[in-house]
């Protein structure tokens, strides 16, 4: 191992309930500590980030225009095919700038946008219908991701009862992170990775990962959290080092829905500290 201070975590987080998962190193590998990397987790808003990519990917191609107006509306397809259309709660969403648009426009750019920096809700639905989940499974495909999925939309509850989930592990979050930081063309084009690094900079929720980081670290990252579940996935640029990925994910029940500082996100906190000690030798 050449990371240390994480390896000294680790009997702390075995004693965590539940499962915790931890992939660092090197943007694109090999990693220089791992723990349950393969383990699979519901992805949370972690799958917004496949989603992004397969919207960049498709507008690359040509199958869709980002800046064309689609409707904006609180109405979508079950991945269950017999199953009767269903919503998004507003109460259940992050993003309240969406909402204001139901019944008119937004293009799919500044909704992907929104899907990130605020981990909208709403936003992820209308443009994971727009692209289809197809698209994101090439995405997946295309990074040597091979057990983590995007099967339906957000609160798809039909879906959900008959076992249609979204999955994610850490090692397939940084093998994506990475193919976007380093503009592979079995994902994408050194622009659209460019204007997706740019989106993931822009994050706005930093109450886990981004918290065990000095103030004013360059990151481009994307968390996810339901009631159970707390994930961090981020490329981290140092001032002083090379730029490397640390993504953890967590199913334990530390995390508490919405919460900003529940122990889980003080336990995503504790491993970005420890990557950020280690950074000189990953």
């Amino acid at each position: 191992m050449t990371a240390p201070t994480l390896a000294a975590l680790e009997p702390g987080l075995a004693a965590v309930p539940g499962t915790v998962s931890v992939w660092c190193g090197p943007i694109g590998g090999p990693p220089a500590y791992t723990r349950n990397p393969d383990a699979t987790h519901y992805a949370a808003s972690t799958m917004k980030v496949a989603v992004l990519a397969a919207l960049y990917r498709a507008a690359e191609a040509g199958a869709l225009d980002l800046d064309a107006e689609v409707p904006v509306r609180n109405r979508f397809r079950s991945a269950v095919p017999d199953a009767p259309p269903f919503g998004c709660r507003p109460e259940y969403d992050s993003d309240d700038q969406v909402w204001k648009k139901l019944g008119g426009t937004a293009t799919l750019r500044w909704l992907a946008r929104r899907m990130i920096v605020v981990s909208g809700n709403l936003a992820a639905n209308i443009c994971l219908t727009a692209v289809g989940r197809d698209a994101v499974a090439q995405v997946w495909r295309a990074v040597g991701a091979e057990r983590s999925v995007v099967g339906r939309c957000i609160e798809d509850t039909a879906a959900a009862e008959r076992g249609v989930t979204n999955l994610v592990t850490a090692a397939d979050l940084a093998a994506l992170l990475s193919a976007i930081a380093r503009a592979d063309p079995a994902l994408a084009g050194p622009h659209a990775c460019a204007e997706m690094l740019d989106v993931l900079f822009a994050q706005e929720r930093g109450e886990d990962l981004l918290a065990g980081l000095p103030p004013g670290t360059r990151v481009a990252h994307k968390n996810g959290w339901i009631t159970g579940v707390r994930h961090g996935a981020a490329l981290i640029f140092p001032a002083d080092a090379d730029p490397y990925c640390l993504v953890c994910c967590t199913t334990t029940p530390l995390a508490r829905h919405d919460s900003g500082e529940d122990e889980a996100c003080r336990l995503l906190a504790r491993v970005a500290a420890a990557s950020w000690a280690d950074r000189h030798t990953l």
